[in-house]
């Protein structure tokens, strides 16, 4: 399990607002809140920001009980943007600050140091824009670099793509190991996980459906999920896997499983581990 230091502050299982916009992204953010969801998760190139901003202000819940995070677009990395940019995610939401800022992305092929955008996330920390910073999209070396520039505990997250079907084995060590959380996205592979081999028996075994497995895989070992979805049933559904519990056997044999392609691969990224 993970024994990251930022554990207990982020809810494991989020609500992933890509595609959630206009009045029906608010009427699914808001049967998320209403679920059970507690961390909402949102970026600057989403398009979605205001939209987490008026559910929470719809839902019945007060601000300090809803967990947002934002992140950095790669036009707001350079020297000056990044900081500006996140006061006027602030202002979309409506909110003082968010919960977790992450870098949405490294810099496309490397243009901009690391330096320059790392310090400027630790500089909105500083200013009280964000309660926690982290990354996403992040490799190993990068990672390892991050550290030498900002210092070793202040990653809370990295946010990466990762399911039963891409495993991500070598980054979602890399980070358990050194206290960094890992936040699945693409959790239940757009859905490519339904009749699979390995996780239909076991879907079946504990009636529940493959994408609710993948989720359960994915918080037993010890990563966050962000799943989302426009429909109420399945934005019900993938929250209820948070109260399955797989043995070590059907958890085996998922780690078992042969991994397939990545999903999300601009030509841009970086040299993925």
């Amino acid at each position: 399990m993970n024994s990251n230091r930022y554990a207990a502050e982020i809810p494991k299982i989020g609500f992933g607002t890509y595609g959630r916009l206009g009045e029906a992204g608010i009427a699914s953010i808001l049967t998320a809140l209403e679920t059970g969801y507690r961390h909402l998760d949102t970026a600057q190139t989403y398009g979605s920001e205001p939209c987490v901003g008026e559910a929470v202000r719809r839902s019945a819940l007060h601000r300090d009980e809803v967990f947002i995070t934002t992140k950095i677009s790669t036009d707001n990395l350079a020297e000056g943007k990044l900081v500006p940019s996140l006061r006027r995610s602030l202002d979309d939401i409506g909110v003082d600050r968010v919960d977790m800022c992450l870098i949405h992305w490294p810099a496309p092929n490397g243009q901009i140091p690391l330096a320059t955008y790392m310090h400027q996330l630790v500089e909105t920390q500083s200013l009280g824009l964000t309660r926690l910073i982290g990354v996403s999209n992040f490799t190993i070396a990068l990672l390892q670099e991050a550290k030498k520039l900002i210092g070793e505990g202040l990653i809370a997250a990295n946010q990466i793509e990762l399911n039963p079907l891409f495993l991500n084995n070598k980054i979602a060590r890399y980070c358990l190991e050194n206290d960094i959380l890992v936040t699945c996205y693409q959790p239940i592979a757009q859905g490519r996980v339904s009749g699979h081999p390995v996780l239909a028996p076991i879907a079946r075994r504990h009636d529940a459906t493959e994408e609710q497995i993948a989720i359960a895989y994915e918080l037993a070992k010890g990563y966050a999920a962000i799943p989302t979805s426009g429909q109420a049933a399945r934005i019900r559904s993938n929250f209820a896997a948070t109260a399955l519990r797989l043995t070590p056997q059907e958890l085996a044999a998922i780690d078992g499983i042969l991994p397939g392609a990545r999903s999300i691969n601009p030509d841009w990224g970086p040299a993925w581990d």
